[in-house]
């Protein structure tokens, strides 16, 4: 263990927090913290600080935010703090190869699935959309690559049946934390035994849209529900009831078969609405009329009128 590192933490949304706070509490806290530079909201149009932005003013720790480390003046800044390890969780931004030079251990990088599988933007919420029954976070060695580099660790975690993308996401935001001190704790052992990755296996999960949460109702229920996980908490997933958008916040599928046509109300008992797919039944239970809060099936059913034989997408 070697608490001398002079890491510089390079991140910018909340999934790296809790390595973040691993990395201090344990006696490794950054030398500096890189992040994306301030984005404006556009209806307030107030500065929205991010969350690794904040965590370094709270800790007093030296902050950067580049709009590019391609310039030798950037790199030249970055080289003047004498880096022996560079953190990457969720960054935003390849690294340039002059800067993965910078270190004396390289670049590694926290992600969050089972490399070589589900590389790119999204690969918590592709996961529970492809219905993965297991997942993980992986640390690599960064090249210049997309998420291509030599694999220095893996942890692996099984995918709760229930479990929306929002949770997931929490899950493996603290076990990616906990396995980098493992890492951390016998940094040159474990750099050294690093494995390359077998690029035939590779899959990629693409940036998640708004528009690939319409439900397709023709699908199999137990299809929709990872869907409906899989883009919890956003962009969350949508149908259409009596011409207007509704979001669908929970749900869970019966495997009984139904006589009804994909999208049809076949029951509105104990204040559930039970809706048939191309192949089972998607039982919803939480609701989000257009222009409304977000509700249980029952005060939708009682509000709207929902009867028996009732469509959405129409």
């Amino acid at each position: 263990m070697n608490n001398s590192y002079r890491i510089v933490f390079m991140g910018t949304p909340d999934f790296g927090i809790p390595a973040l706070e691993a990395l201090v509490n344990h006696g490794y806290s950054p030398c500096a913290i890189y992040c994306q530079p301030d984005r404006i909201n556009g209806r307030g149009r107030k500065v929205n600080f991010s969350p690794v932005k904040s965590f370094a003013l709270a800790h007093e720790i030296p902050l950067y935010q580049p709009e590019s480390l391609k310039s030798e003046e950037e790199q030249a800044r970055l080289r003047a703090l004498k880096p022996d390890l560079i953190i990457v969780i969720a960054y935003g931004k390849i690294l340039p190869k002059a800067v993965l030079e910078i270190p004396t251990y390289g670049a590694i990088n926290v992600h969050a699935s089972l490399l070589p599988k589900y590389r790119g933007a999204a690969p918590i919420q592709r996961v529970i959309i492809d219905g993965e029954k297991e997942t993980g976070v992986t640390i690599m060695q960064l090249d210049e690559g997309m998420d291509t580099g030599n694999i220095v660790s893996v942890r692996k975690m099984d995918i709760p049946a229930h479990m929306n993308a929002g949770e997931l996401f929490d899950a493996l935001g603290q076990l990616g934390a906990d396995e980098l001190i493992s890492v951390m704790d016998d940094l040159p052992e474990k750099l050294s035994r690093s494995v390359p990755q077998n690029h035939e296996e590779a899959t990629y999960a693409e940036k998640i849209t708004k528009d690939m949460g319409h439900i397709d109702w023709t699908l199999p229920a137990d299809r929709i529900d990872c869907l409906i996980r899989g883009m919890n908490p956003n962009p969350g997933t949508y149908t259409f009831y009596q011409g207007k958008r509704v979001k669908i916040h929970q749900a869970f599928p019966e495997e009984e078969e139904s006589a009804g046509c994909p999208g049809t109300v076949m029951s509105v008992e104990d204040g559930l609405i039970h809706v048939a797919c191309g192949k089972g039944i998607l039982v919803l239970s939480e609701i989000q009329p257009e222009n409304h809060k977000k509700m249980k099936s029952s005060d939708f059913i009682h509000g709207y009128q929902v009867k028996v034989n009732d469509t959405f997408d129409q």
